[in-house]
């Protein structure tokens, strides 16, 4: 399959798995888990027909490994990045010292005056390095990369999980923890 129709699918993925499954028909677990066969029926009746072939090939090939099967195979979620209520049954865990958030220079006085804000999505989406974070940040605009004193907000008792894709969760970023590069 192409990097075409990779990207096509995986849009329509995390359309369905993150935010809109009941558009297509699709239920979700409390968990976000949704069937696999139910996922490719609901999609081909939908006019977007995919194989399990690649579906798979999605899941593997997708650097941000957006998608998780379970265990069986037979069970696909999104990683993280949902608007729809679930429990991914992420537990707590310490950050490091420092973490980034990528967004557009736009934003930076209402984050600096408000902090970080989940906006759509259940937690703020934090990046383990500075190049994710641009990355990140330059799909809205001009990038800017804030650091995010992880370790004086744990320190504070915010908690932190990390989803199993390597984004670090978290409720909110308080301004007073954020800066920018130096």
């Amino acid at each position: 399959m192409d990097e075409k129709n990779r990207t096509r699918i995986s849009k329509r993925l995390s359309l369905h798995l993150r935010h809109d499954p009941a558009a297509i028909g699709l239920t979700l677990d409390p968990a976000g888990w949704a069937e696999v066969d139910s996922l490719l029926a609901c999609l081909s009746r939908h006019g977007v027909p995919v194989t399990r072939a690649e579906l798979t090939e999605v899941v593997t090939h997708n650097a941000k490994r957006r998608f998780a099967f379970d265990d069986s195979g037979s069970r696909i979620r999104a990683s993280q990045g949902h608007s729809v209520a679930l429990d991914l049954g992420l537990t707590a865990a310490t950050p490091p010292d420092t973490l980034y958030h990528g967004t557009a220079t736009r934003f930076a006085a209402a984050i600096f005056a408000e902090g970080l804000r989940p906006m759509r999505r259940h937690a703020v989406h934090l990046s383990a390095t500075a190049e994710t974070a641009r990355t990140v940040g330059a799909r809205h605009g001009t990038p800017l990369v804030l650091h995010v004193d992880a370790r004086a907000m744990a320190a504070a008792g915010h908690e932190f999980q990390v989803s199993a894709n390597a984004v670090w969760l978290t409720a909110s970023v308080p301004p007073e923890f954020l800066t920018t590069a130096g």
